[in-house]
């Protein structure tokens, strides 16, 4: 600890050392043990602005004046700003449900209006020429030998 530092940690934080910070705190202590004489001039200096600084007080306001606070405050700005948000809520809910409703209307338009679908049928097992891969095997072990008949 310098004499610098200390005078800076006294200036800042007063003549209490209990308000000086806690990592500098010893070290400071230990400094004014053994510099009583400039120690003492510091502290004593700083110990009469604490003093000074606490006796400055702020008298609580009075009932009178609160009163006169409160009647000269805006009228209803927190009810305007509700009223405000509730608009807005309300808007927000609005265009939802206009969207909810037209994408339901336009659903409703596109969809045929007759029967189910039919189910899928199995047209692409077979092949183009109407026998599928599975019948080669009964006719013969050999499908080319079926067309050097014709």
């Amino acid at each position: 600890m310098t004499p610098e530092r200390f005078h800076t940690l006294v200036a800042a934080y007063g003549a209490d050392a209990r308000r000086w910070p806690p990592h500098e705190r010893n070290d400071a202590l230990e400094w004014a043990r053994t510099h009583r004489a400039e120690a003492d001039a510091a502290l004593d200096e700083a110990f009469r602005l604490d003093g000074w600084l606490a006796c400055n007080r702020i008298a609580p306001p009075t009932h009178e004046l609160v009163e006169q606070i409160v009647a000269g405050a805006p009228v209803s700005v927190a009810t305007a700003k509700h009223h405000r948000y509730w608009w807005s809520g309300a808007a927000f809910a609005g265009v939802g449900l206009a969207g909810a409703l037209a994408g339901a209307l336009t659903m409703s338009l596109l969809m045929p209006g007759g029967a189910a679908p039919a189910p899928h049928d199995s047209s692409y097992l077979s092949t183009s020429f109407g026998e599928s891969g599975a019948d080669w095997s009964e006719s013969s072990t050999n499908p080319a030998s079926d067309w050097s008949d014709e």
